[in-house]
């Protein structure tokens, strides 16, 4: 393939960004983007926004058994379907183009008037129902940042292992809370580096680790102004599996595509070393 701007279009970048091409197209633009930097930090903004819109929706989601009708034809008439197949490339191109913009704009105007909407109850005495929404989100959004950023092979993070203490102190700063990055060497993980991005819409840490086969963990989290603790918990979705748990004004979230007996270790030993350093800076 060649270095054309043009190689790559703008709705190959969309659907890049929301997963919905083939292996072999995958590969493709990753390989361009590569070759494009400044394209792959447009990219990789546009999938920080949608981790953070996935988020904050995230609450919201329900399933229902007629979702699926809605994207049949079935129920469609012969004259229906016709004007549809007779569409124009042109008319098809500039839909492709503009609908991940015109679903980001909607959905922030709709998170505005839901934060109208239930403003109130959310800050009446009954804040219970709230705080677990907001524990439950964090497996989700450990998810969606692992989805994200540990396939990446090239900027997987923003800082790498090799400014560790700079690191922890900068990501510290922006938790407000004093931060020691595990160190999981005795589990066969190495420190990869780190990164800054949302959590609840507030900034977040993540850790990212990696195994001498290639096998990657993070490690997520996000502020707990609720200071509501609890227990270890594990959420999983497809093949991915989260161990979570809250404790004082953070929120912790280890995620990994690996067995599950050995993801318990690493959150063990996470919450071992938080913990420690939590009683140290007391």
């Amino acid at each position: 393939m060649t270095d054309d701007t043009n190689a790559v279009s703008e709705e190959e970048l969309h659907a890049y960004v929301d997963g919905f091409l083939s292996p072999s197209d995958l590969a493709r633009i990753e390989l361009w983007l590569e070759k494009n930097p400044a394209r792959a930090e447009e990219v990789r903004q546009w999938q920080a926004q949608a981790v953070e819109l996935r988020a904050l929706f995230s609450g919201y989601a329900r399933s229902d058994a007629r979702d699926r009708k809605l994207l049949s034809t079935s129920g469609r008439s012969d004259a229906q379907q016709a004007d549809t197949a007779s569409a124009s490339r042109t008319a098809r191109g500039f839909a492709a183009r503009t609908a991940g913009r015109i679903a980001a704009g909607l959905m922030l105007f709709a998170a505005g008037a839901l934060t109208g909407l239930y403003a109130p109850a959310l800050l009446s005495p009954g804040r219970e129902i709230q705080r677990i929404e907001t524990a439950e989100s964090l497996p989700r959004q450990a998810h969606s940042a692992f989805l994200v950023y540990a396939s990446e092979v090239r900027h997987a993070v923003e800082v790498d292992a090799s400014e560790q203490n700079h690191l922890a102190t900068w990501l510290g700063k922006r938790l407000d809370h004093a931060l020691t990055i595990p160190d999981l060497s005795t589990l066969g993980f190495s420190l990869v580096g780190g990164r800054l991005l949302p959590v609840n819409g507030k900034a977040g840490a993540m850790f990212m680790y990696e195994d001498g086969t290639g096998r990657r963990l993070t490690v997520l989290l996000g502020r707990n102004d609720d200071n509501r603790e609890t227990s270890f918990r594990i959420d999983a979705s497809d093949g991915v599996e989260t161990f979570y748990w809250i404790d004082g004004p953070l929120g912790y979230a280890v995620t990994g595509e690996v067995p599950r007996e050995l993801l318990q270790q690493v959150a063990d030993e996470c919450y071992r070393q938080f913990e420690k350093t939590g009683e140290t800076k007391s």
